[in-house]
């Protein structure tokens, strides 16, 4: 695949690097996983920022160093406990991906986060994004790391009218960044893309003003910077209606579910819930027999405490939750346990179900 950048010729590139990465070494943000140039506490922090906001990012980033400080430390990890540290967080893949890739990083390499190419690429959950931060920002080595914030910025200062929602549009945007990135400091090259783009050159309404790098950027001198980068909208989520129940045994003890091991929220906890396909038909009495015949669950339901809606990236959950009591002849087993309130911190719950204990402690106190 031949890549053309028309519009590089007219960038001096030197330049382009001293105002770039002078202004990230006046103005970069304090954060956590700059304090060293540890490759394992920034590959964490590359794995929490996808697809997560930098301020979300830094208490879980915290505590998850706290619990695991040493790549060793997570390589050795519970499973359960991993989760717990991610807990809230999301996209619980990442985590588990994360962990693999650590144990073969401690087996095979050392305990060495790799610093080629080749290798690094090849470790579980680590894209050319990732691969190209932690080599860049840990080693020096001027390899890109090409996000959606980088791939804005060049958009529009090179003006290129590729639709970065294209996966085939990554290779151009790469091709780029290894022209532009500086030899001397890759480290700060790239961060200051990222920092640049998080900061000023945001997605709607960029501080074309306040730019460090406005003299080399083409679509401010066209006046096209609104119009970039070219991004096609995603398809659409899919709804998705949920019964789903706190149930309460004799003691008062809540029963609680461990998810599959594979598919969405692998091996997280929730309540128990059902899939309602027709909302509209089903009063409580139906609901009560959804669970029975659909999870095998004898339970009565007393009535609604609340609506909650959860967006995931590709489906949207809207959760009716019901205060119920569950048969005297339940079982537990490995899947179901019976817990109290303060024993459910030792449990990872997706944050759809903190939402639904949440409501439930408010409900109590009324």
């Amino acid at each position: 695949m031949i890549i053309e950048l028309k519009n590089i010729e007219k960038i001096n590139i030197s330049a382009f690097q001293n105002d770039l990465i002078s202004w990230f070494k006046r103005e970069q943000r304090d954060l956590p996983w700059r304090k060293d140039q540890d490759p394992y506490k920034i590959w964490v922090s590359e794995i929490m920022l996808q697809q997560t906001r930098v301020d979300t990012v830094i208490p879980y980033f915290n505590r998850f160093i706290e619990w695991f400080p040493t790549l060793e430390d997570l390589a050795e990890a519970e499973e359960d406990i991993v989760l717990k540290a991610w807990e809230g967080l999301g996209y619980y893949s990442r985590v588990r991906n994360l962990q693999s890739a650590v144990k073969e990083v401690n087996e095979k390499y050392n305990g060495e986060v790799p610093n080629t190419p080749e290798v690094i690429a090849g470790l579980k959950g680590v894209g050319p994004y990732t691969a190209g931060a932690i080599l860049s920002i840990a080693y020096g080595i001027p390899e890109p790391a090409v996000d959606g914030n980088v791939m804005r910025v060049i958009s529009r200062v090179l003006s290129i009218w590729e639709d970065i929602a294209k996966s085939s549009s990554r290779k151009i945007f790469e091709k780029a960044v290894r022209q532009l990135i500086s030899h001397e400091d890759p480290s700060s090259f790239n961060q200051a893309l990222m920092e640049l783009g998080a900061l000023i050159c945001t997605p709607t309404s960029p501080s074309c003003l306040l730019c460090p790098v406005r003299d080399h950027c083409q679509a401010f001198d066209e006046g096209v910077q609104n119009e970039l980068p070219i991004k096609t909208k995603k398809t659409k989520t899919r709804n998705v209606q949920l019964a789903a129940a706190i149930l309460l045994d004799v003691n008062g003890k809540v029963l609680i579910h461990k998810r599959p091991a594979t598919g969405l929220l692998a091996n997280l906890w929730e309540f128990p819930n059902v899939e309602i396909h027709h909302p509209i038909q089903y009063d409580r009495e139906q609901v009560v027999e959804l669970f029975q015949h659909s999870i095998d669950l004898k339970v009565k339901l007393e009535k609604i405490i609340g609506q909650l809606e959860h967006v995931f990236s590709h489906l949207v959950w809207n959760i009716q939750v019901y205060l119920g009591t569950l048969d005297t002849n339940f079982q537990e087993s490995d899947e179901w346990k019976l817990v109290s309130v303060e024993e459910m911190k030792e449990f990872a719950f997706p944050v759809s179900y903190q939402k639904m204990l949440k409501l439930y402690l408010e409900h109590q106190k009324e």
